[in-house]
Order: C-alpha cells, then structure tokens, then sequence
C-alpha cells in the first residue's frame, strides 16, 4: 500500500519537527550554561565568606569570589549563545 506523496511529505515534515525538538532538548549548550551557572554561584557563594585561611593560601586574593563570578559569565554566555542560535534543521 502506497501513500500518496503529499502524505508522504506531510510525514516526514512531522518527523523532522519532533526530531527538531528533540536535538533542541538535548543541546549540549544547555547542559553546560546549567552546569557553569550552578557552580558559579556555589563557588562565588564561597567567596563571599572568605576564612583567614583560605586568603593566607591564595596570597590575600578571594580567588572563589573571582571564580566564581568569572563562571556566571560563562555560564550566561553559552545561555546567551543558546537563545540567540537555536538549533534548527540544517544545524545538526
């Protein structure tokens, strides 16, 4: 049984959007804007309680305030980058 090649097209217009929607769930850049945004603010979080101890071993630097702010900024980058550049059907 064959389908008619305007059904046939309709098919597999329908199968390339859920593919579409499938590759945007599961878009690496999501995942790593995530991971940078969560311990950018864990990090920096820890930065903003400094010890003694910890400025005695980064030499007077509060070295998670930086980190950790300089994590945010990447994280919201590859977020950034996600909203302006969504993947579409030629990406993949």
């Amino acid at each position: 049984m064959q389908e008619n090649p305007k059904e046939h097209a309709e098919n597999i217009s329908r199968l390339e959007e859920r593919s579409g929607t499938a590759a945007r769930l599961f878009d690496v850049r999501a995942v790593i804007s995530g991971l940078f945004l969560v311990y950018g603010v864990l990090i920096g979080g820890a930065g903003l309680f400094p010890t003694e101890a910890g400025m005695a071993k980064s030499q007077g630097i509060n070295i998670n305030l930086w980190t950790g702010l300089a994590m945010l900024v990447v994280g919201a980058a590859f977020a950034l980058w996600l909203k302006l550049r969504p993947l579409g059907h030629g990406d993949r």
